[in-house]
């Protein structure tokens, strides 16, 4: 039923509600629509989501997940020995050389006094030399201007233009006597020296004037150097045999009382004997090997 309550407003209250209601309007009745009786009743026919009601659910961090590990491997798979290359017929040759001694194919001559190198161009040691004339055993190697020889079954090395097929000749001393006349080297090793060893060195500078080196008075020695009785001259290889030779061949007028050369002494008192071994002294020039000593007795020449 409608109730029209003309130049009235009335506020209806009813369980909290409130409702204004104009002039000339009409009024809702109760049948009309239904009114919310209580608060629970509102709570109820509010719009509510399903999902906002539901407890919160806490779920862990998620972490990227590692690599896979690879999968073991068998213990026999994991160090294998190297497969050997296979080597070259040439490799094989060349190391066979190695343990072998190197292979003679013929002789030759030194033409003169000729060093002796371990290793080709001069990059090994030098290890001794050879006098002239003497003969080599030759594998026929070459590298460049070294020659390959075979010393006690070793490979050594020496330059080929010295080499000859044939031994060379030796060229004839003429024997005049000694000479007396001064030394045209202008070597100044007469000084403090005695008589007979001015002799040796005058009489051994004329017949030998490639030899330009001397050793005479040494301050200080306590022997036959100190008191100008020796003269050394120094040289090597055959020249040292032909010099050594002519020493001893005219003794009594140089007035030579001994004359020492490659670890062998020959003396005077002992002539008899010729040349005798010496005890080793540990190098080439404590054993005579790179020059000629000759002690005199000091003025028994008659040069």
């Amino acid at each position: 039923m409608k109730v029209a309550i003309p130049g009235a407003t009335v506020a209806l209250v009813a369980t909290g509600s409130a409702v204004a209601l104009q002039p000339d309007q009409p009024v809702q009745t109760m049948t009309d629509a239904p009114l919310a009786s209580s608060s629970l009743q509102l709570a109820r026919e509010a719009k509510t989501s399903r999902d906002a009601l539901r407890p919160p659910v806490n779920l862990p961090s998620v972490t990227p997940s590692a690599k896979p590990k690879a999968p073991p491997v068998a213990k026999h798979l994991k160090k294998q020995a190297p497969i050997p290359k296979p080597t070259t017929a040439k490799t094989r040759a060349a190391e066979t050389a190695k343990t072998q001694p190197p292979k003679i194919t013929g002789s030759k001559y030194t033409t003169t006094d000729l060093n002796v190198w371990s290793a080709p161009e001069q990059k090994g040691t030098l290890l001794t030399v050879l006098s002239k004339g003497s003969k080599v055993s030759i594998t026929g190697e070459v590298q460049g201007i070294w020659a390959e020889i075979v010393r006690d079954g070793v490979a050594r090395w020496v330059k080929a233009e010295y080499l000859a097929a044939t031994k060379p000749v030796a060229e004839p001393v003429v024997d005049s006597g000694p000479s007396a006349a001064a030394c045209k080297s202008g070597s100044g090793v007469e000084d403090g020296l005695t008589e007979d060893a001015i002799r040796v060195h005058r009489a051994v500078c004329a017949l030998f004037p490639s030899v330009s080196s001397y050793g005479g008075v040494r301050s200080g020695d306590g022997g036959e150097h100190g008191t100008g009785q020796a003269l050394d001259i120094m040289v090597s290889g055959s020249t040292g045999d032909e010099i050594a030779a002519y020493v001893r061949s005219h003794y009594k007028e140089l007035g030579v009382s001994e004359v020492i050369w490659e670890q062998r002494i020959w003396t005077v008192q002992r002539s008899s004997e010729g040349w005798r071994g010496m005890e080793d002294r540990g190098g080439a020039t404590a054993n005579h090997y790179d020059h000629v000593h000759v002690t005199v007795y000091g003025n028994r020449g008659t040069a």
